[in-house]
């Protein structure tokens, strides 16, 4: 059998890089398997009503699209699974006759507060109680320069970030 590189074996970007994958990978399935338990909801779902919950105003699904890690057309999907159960309603837009913008529900603001709440208990072991502020804080800086990297890239001529 194959022995394993040990972190001493491999480059020191390419620790760091497939940390952060198998962190990311790891917490992801962890809010998963524990808001579709306890409330039905894939993460997926719960990333649209984070957007949604942490704006004063409705929303436009495009602007949804482009915050998410998720495609268009998943978002559409999404909204339209949570507007089916009550928790998303979708409105005309008043900025743009074509497009829709969408907004929780009552309903939706509290299925979001209790499943936010089982979000923070099943990242406390492994994320928040483990890592002091500092190590937090180092991590906000690191996803900071990682996302306005993206966001330069994206304002360029010819270019396509993923």
């Amino acid at each position: 059998m194959p022995k394993k590189l040990t972190q001493a074996e491999m480059p020191a970007a390419d620790y760091a890089f497939y940390g952060l994958v198998w962190a990311g990978t790891v917490m992801t399935e962890r809010v998963d398997r524990a808001l579709t338990k306890a409330h039905g909801l894939p993460v997926s779902w719960f990333e649209v009503m984070l957007w949604l919950a942490s704006s004063a105003e409705p929303v436009p699904a495009s602007v949804l699209g482009n915050s998410t890690m998720l495609s268009r057309s998943q978002v559409s999907r999404v909204v339209d699974a949570l507007q089916s159960r009550g928790l998303v309603a979708r409105t005309p837009s008043a900025r743009d006759a074509r497009s829709v913008e969408v907004s929780l529900t009552e309903e939706g603001h509290r299925v979001f507060a209790e499943a936010d709440a089982t979000r923070r208990e099943a990242l406390a072991p492994v994320f928040t109680d483990l890592l002091d502020e500092q190590d937090i804080a180092a991590l906000g800086t690191v996803w900071r320069k990682l996302k306005a990297e993206k966001e330069r890239l994206a304002e360029e001529p010819g270019t396509r970030p993923s």
